[in-house]
């Protein structure tokens, strides 16, 4: 089960301008020896804090470049988003690995024109309407489009595993009867 439904997501935006950013300087490699989807805020950019003038406040909406999320298939990135306390990424484009570890997680990626990204960099706030599929800040309404399975996973707050579970019936139905035809490999 995910952290709960992802559904209407409003708040002060972070805005990270700069494209191309990889899943490694996400949370780089060094700090990926944890099991558990928790404690990976604290890494989060962690090369880029470093850096004089950095500043990132931990806001529910972060605002980004082209291809953010690019690089590895590192699951750790979306976690590290996620307990930072992100709990949107809005830009141009994704790594389609790291779109599909957010979704999975319920870090909500939207995808949006350019021309939009950089109008809602400009504001202070954001709604982040996935029930209505649409970003709302001041001025500004941006339709965006998910793929309608993953839409209602994260409106519902189910993960993969709780989908499947949902249909626990028809697979042991399915077991039951698959084991009448399929011969058998060990000795009863």
């Amino acid at each position: 089960m995910l952290a709960g439904p992802v559904r209407v997501l409003e708040g002060p935006i972070s805005v990270l301008d700069r494209d191309d950013v990889d899943t490694d300087q996400i949370v780089p490699k060094q700090f990926l020896k944890r099991v558990q989807r928790t404690g990976f805020g604290e890494f989060l950019f962690y090369d880029w804090a470093k850096e004089p003038g950095w500043s990132l406040p931990a806001h529910p909406i972060l605002v980004t470049g082209r291809n953010f999320g690019c690089g590895s298939s590192r699951e750790q990135a979306p976690w590290a988003l996620q307990d930072y306390g992100f709990r949107a990424i809005i830009a141009p484009s994704f790594g389609d690995i790291f779109y599909s570890n957010c979704t999975k997680v319920g870090l909500l990626p939207v995808r949006l024109p350019e021309s939009d990204v950089r109008a809602i960099m400009k504001r202070s706030a954001a709604v982040v309407d996935l029930e209505r599929l649409e970003v709302r800040a001041v001025g500004l309404r941006a339709p965006f489009q998910i793929e309608p399975a993953v839409r209602e996973r994260l409106l519902e707050g189910l993960d993969e595993v709780t989908l499947t579970l949902r249909k626990i019936d028809a697979i042991e139905a399915y077991e039951r009867s698959d084991l009448l035809t399929i011969p058998s490999t060990s000795a009863l």
